[in-house]
């Protein structure tokens, strides 16, 4: 799947979600999102290594917390992205793949 399609996909379910819930999107809610997010994947990242509490959950479980978790701060920054109108391909050729 392309970025583009992606991005197309989740916003949709990002302004259903917002209409069900009863709140506006705005500039400031995509990026306290991520980083509520962030948070989020940091906790799992510490149980992952080791070094938080499991709360009960096996190895396999806090793995796969853990990739969830990833998958919600590649989304929302996605989210981010498309409020913010930032092109991430170019935006990535640009920053990162202009020097290979």
């Amino acid at each position: 799947m392309e970025i583009t399609e992606l991005s197309d996909r989740l916003e949709k379910l990002s302004a259903r979600y917002a209409e069900h819930v009863g709140f506006d999107r705005t500039g400031d809610w995509f990026l306290l999102k991520l980083q509520e997010e962030v948070g989020e994947l940091t906790q799992a990242y510490l149980q992952v290594t080791g070094r938080a509490r499991t709360k009960g959950s096996s190895p396999d479980e806090i793995r796969d917390a853990f990739q969830l978790e990833f998958a919600d701060v590649f989304c929302q920054l996605l989210l981010l992205a498309r409020h913010c109108d930032v092109d991430v391909p170019a935006a990535i050729e640009r920053k990162w793949l202009s020097h290979e």
